[in-house]
């Protein structure tokens, strides 16, 4: 099979290759899936789980990708929950990846049923900016109607998952980034724009949640903007700055079959959109990974085109 594979740490995204790998099988509790489209952050080149397994050991040549959508081909032993042909999408395990490739091994409780409604390129811009944002207002932002949240790069694939689910909740939402982000970051649902080329971010006021993607200087000084009981949400590594009466937290995505289910509930019913900026295939991946210009939004890569 076709497969991204990278070897090199210090090289990035240009140190990534095309090349022929043998299929997957599934183990214990796994199924094989046809990858028909694949979601890509280029952060994991940082994430010491694509280099090495559990246990440090150097698992190089790696294939990258924890996103996908596409359909189960075979099921290992004890498997239960899914079937062979069956439609899917969701996000492997950091420390396996492999979803830059024609076929991928993943764990069945990753993935969730993809409805004949959702294209398989949507399915697979979902998992990651999705369940990022689920997991960081709900479970750990702890977020209630009423309350206002800060969401930087509101424009970005996270920031605008993360700037829809807030508002549906009935939230008030302040959208940060780039000057040329406000009027997408209004689209997708904030009601204020903080222009950080340009504003000074505390004269935004008290906010309940912060929810932080960017971190160094930004995250530090989030913290002051935060009323007494608020949350600072980040996922840029620890707060280097907490809150005067309130609590900092950062947190890594897991895979949940659940809240997959219930954020692609929402893009059929027209109530969340995807944010994809640039859709390639697994031919010209590589060069899709290193544009030439700046790209607002998730690079999708169309494995069966």
């Amino acid at each position: 099979m076709k497969a991204i594979v990278v070897t090199d740490q210090a090289a990035g995204t240009a140190g990534m290759t095309l090349v022929e790998r043998p299929e997957p099988q599934a183990a214990l509790n796994d199924v094989v899936v046809q990858v028909h489209a694949s979601g890509f952050t280029p952060g994991e080149l940082t994430w010491p789980s694509t280099w090495t397994d559990r246990f440090g050991r150097d698992r190089t040549p790696s294939i990258p990708g924890q996103e996908l959508a596409g359909v189960v081909t075979a099921l290992g032993y004890g498997t239960t929950g899914l079937s062979v042909g069956q439609r899917v999408f969701g996000l492997a395990d950091g420390h396996r990846g492999g979803t830059l490739a024609e076929y991928v091994a993943i764990e069945a409780r990753n993935l969730a049923p993809l409805p004949a409604d959702v294209d398989f390129t949507v399915g697979a811009s979902l998992p990651m900016p999705g369940l990022t944002a689920w997991q960081g207002l709900f479970e750990h932002g702890r977020l209630q109607a009423g309350q206002s949240v800060l969401v930087h790069g509101a424009a970005g694939a996270v920031g605008s998952m993360v700037t829809q689910l807030a508002r549906e909740a009935g939230a008030y939402v302040i959208g940060t980034g780039r000057t040329a982000d406000r009027q997408t970051a209004l689209d997708f649902g904030a009601r204020e724009f903080v222009d950080l080329e340009n504003d000074a971010l505390e004269d935004v006021g008290g906010v309940n949640l912060v929810f932080d993607v960017i971190g160094g200087d930004i995250g530090r000084r989030s913290a002051g903007v935060i009323r007494a009981g608020g949350m600072l949400v980040s996922i840029a590594g620890p707060p280097e700055a907490r809150p005067a009466d309130g609590l900092a937290i950062d947190f890594v995505v897991v895979p949940d079959r659940a809240q997959l289910g219930e954020v692609v509930r929402r893009v059929r019913d027209g109530r969340l959109r995807t944010n994809i900026g640039n859709v390639s295939t697994l031919d010209d991946a590589v060069a899709a990974f290193n544009p030439t210009e700046r790209i607002t939004g998730k690079t999708i890569i169309n494995v069966r085109p």
